[in-house]
């Protein structure tokens, strides 16, 4: 299956939180959309892997994704190299995306930097046709997704570009909400951790209507790039 965008997320959640709006959108418009999450988000306080396994599979009906896939990489301690690298290759092959979203390139987290750096190396190296990787035993082509964008997490990265989501907002926070063990929630008996603040559930939207502010909408999401960005005109500004 060829995908138009292929998300990666460093946990499940991570996608929905960085770029869940922007998702949503792109599927209106008739693109095709697939999320690969590195881990199953095990080391997290709140919940189990296996919980986390439903609440993603549920945050996928919400945003109408083609596919999701996990990688199963050991939360909290996968690395960048060549074993990994061949995993993430192989889904960069199996759904020859034209663009890829990933992590953010620093954040609190230290799988969020480590996943963005991952990811963005894999892009490139899955488009050298000498790496050869096969799946089910068939052997895949090389394929280099034409770009590579970092949605922007826990830290507030200044965006190379940001994205009006206007009206997709509400869809992004059901796909988040969809991860009940993970974020506010008064009656939760469960240690509090940075994320399970209504402060932080908050930030979701006024984040996304600070960036709106900015371009002279309601909403918007934001992302870097690892390379200058250019425009067929100026009219395609807003």
């Amino acid at each position: 299956m060829k995908l138009d965008i292929l998300a990666f997320g460093a946990h499940p959640d991570d996608v929905e939180l960085g770029c869940g709006a922007t998702i949503a959108k792109e599927i209106k418009l008739g693109k095709t959309v697939g999320v690969v999450d590195l881990t199953r988000g095990e080391l997290g306080t709140r919940g189990t892997a296996e919980i986390r396994d439903k609440e993603a599979a549920n945050a996928a009906k919400i945003l109408g994704i083609e596919v999701r896939e996990n990688l199963c990489f050991a939360d909290g301690f996968f690395v960048n190299d060549k074993a990994h690298q061949l995993e993430v290759i192989k889904m960069i092959r199996k759904y020859k995306p034209e663009m890829v979203l990933c992590n953010a390139v620093d954040d609190r987290h230290i799988d969020h930097g480590k996943g963005s750096k991952l990811v963005s190396d894999a892009c490139f190296l899955s488009g050298l046709k000498r790496i050869e990787t096969a799946i089910d035993g068939k052997t895949q082509q090389a394929w280099r997704p034409k770009v590579v964008y970092h949605y922007i997490q826990w830290k507030n990265i200044t965006p190379d570009f940001v994205v009006n989501v206007d009206g997709f907002i509400d869809i992004k926070i059901e796909a988040i909400k969809a991860y009940s063990s993970q974020f506010f929630d008064p009656n939760s008996k469960e240690p509090e951790t940075p994320i399970t603040s209504k402060n932080f559930f908050d930030s979701v939207d006024y984040r996304a209507r600070d960036l709106g502010r900015l371009i002279g909408v309601e909403h918007a999401e934001g992302f870097t790039a690892e390379r200058l960005l250019g425009v067929n005109e100026l009219g395609n500004l807003l």
